[in-house]
């Protein structure tokens, strides 16, 4: 995959797009044997060099009451995506992330990054609050 629109046309043929903007893109990931779902966001970002990355993100809760020193444990130990701040309705939320170059890209690998934040986005929304399914 070598631009967005290569993305936002494998993914729109598999997902229905919630956000559907010229470099931001965002589905509900339908998650394997549960009533539950999981918002994923595309994004495409830039480098300094003009290299263009995909970053794959999903909210995992507000970041209100959050322990931080938690947060970059998290992320010493994960293989597969790190915890990040974005700004959601106004408020600090906390997302999973994962950025990857676009000639690294192709549909496989791009449904195996969504098959793999989706879930494990799922699992930290619960952890954090109580088993609701907000986001």
């Amino acid at each position: 995959m070598q631009s967005f629109e290569q993305i936002r046309a494998h993914v729109s043929g598999r997902y229905p797009l919630r956000t559907n903007d010229p470099y931001l893109i965002s589905f509900d990931l339908t998650l394997a044997r549960s009533r539950r779902h999981q918002g994923i966001y595309l994004a495409e970002l830039e480098g300094e060099d003009g290299r263009k990355f995909l970053r794959i993100s999903t909210p995992i809760g507000p970041l209100t009451g959050t322990d931080a020193r938690r947060c970059l444990q998290f992320n010493w130990e994960q293989r597969v995506g790190y915890l990040a701040v974005s700004d959601l309705d106004g408020s600090p939320y906390l997302h999973l992330c994962e950025n990857r170059p676009y000639e690294l890209l192709d549909e496989r690998e791009l449904e195996r990054l969504i098959g793999e934040i989706g879930p494990l986005g799922d699992q930290l929304e619960q952890a954090i609050s109580s088993e609701a399914d907000a986001f």
